[in-house]
């Protein structure tokens, strides 16, 4: 006993301190991963489900999947949703970083009520955007009248063209706040001296951007990146309220088809594998991030 008070007294006492975390993160992550994993593995249906027949049928369910013409879709949709949203998001967060990093009346106000979009909750969001992209009652569709671009009403959320648009708007109206903080937050840490320097050089204002700015602010920008691609990658609800996949599955991502295929299709196990394809891409691009962290400290 006198050992094991030792042990937890001097160099391991901070194993208490993150055992909790540990415990829970075994719990609530660790068991609904692997659980997922195995019942990807299995040919699981409501009668199965309710008799406890549960079948192994190896790689069945990805090969099912994978000869899937919505999931390819899906697939598709999703990179081009993530793509789509992180150029908005971080071209616009990033004029929008530059313009906070200066001194004007204000300015703290402003930067704090850009993180408004962030804090809503994503279903209020949606709900917003819903409406304002509206065929009859849609503010978008008023607007664009009001400036003679449009002559008859969009609708947005009915065409397989215009969907994707629409749910990209919201998304990306939700990732700027996250781009302008982060990078506005790195842009704080470039020695005002250097711009000084070089403006006494004759250097204009586009190429101290380019030749300060963009080199120095490279592992911000490689971290906004990386977590963007994972946020807007998975996301879900947003797109599920506006849209639920439709139509025409324009909108289906990995995400939302998990969902129609587990609750809406009762296809459990290959629901899982939709998720698990969707988990394995985004831990990969997880380790790049963690890589690019490693790389950053180590510079």
């Amino acid at each position: 006993m006198k050992k094991v008070k030792e042990f937890f007294r001097y160099e391991n006492a901070g194993l208490l301190f993150i055992l909790p975390a540990f415990l829970y993160m075994l719990v609530f992550v660790g068991y609904p991963i692997l659980s997922n994993l195995i019942l990807s593995f299995q040919d699981v249906s409501v009668k199965n489900l309710v008799h406890g027949q549960k079948h192994f049928v190896g790689f069945t369910n990805y090969m099912q999947i994978f000869g899937d013409e919505v999931f390819r879709k899906a697939m598709g949709n999703t990179l081009k949703f993530t793509i789509y949203c992180l150029i908005f998001q971080f071209l616009i967060g990033f004029l929008l970083a530059l313009l906070f990093n200066k001194n004007f009346t204000f300015a703290k106000t402003v930067r704090g009520l850009t993180m408004i979009p962030w804090m809503m909750p994503m279903t209020v969001t949606a709900l917003m955007f819903k409406f304002m992209f509206s065929t009859d009652v849609g503010i978008i569709n008023y607007i664009l009248k009001c400036l003679h671009l449009i002559q008859n009403n969009v609708e947005w959320l009915t065409t397989p063209r215009t969907a994707m648009i629409a749910v990209v708007a919201a998304n990306v109206w939700i990732g700027i706040p996250f781009n302008t903080i982060l990078l506005a937050t790195g842009l704080t840490t470039i020695p005002q001296e250097l711009y000084e320097s070089a403006s006494v050089d004759g250097a204009n204002g586009w190429q101290q951007l380019i030749k300060i700015t963009l080199p120095l602010l490279r592992p911000t920008i490689e971290s906004v990146l990386v977590l963007g691609f994972i946020y807007t990658f998975k996301v879900y609800d947003l797109v599920y309220v506006m849209t639920e996949g439709g139509p025409v599955n324009s909108t289906h991502l990995l995400s939302t088809y998990s969902y129609k295929l587990s609750f809406d299709l009762f296809q459990y196990s290959k629901g899982s594998t939709v998720a698990n394809v969707l988990f394995l891409i985004l831990f990969l691009v997880g380790l790049l991030y963690l890589k690019i962290t490693m790389q950053g400290e180590e510079d």
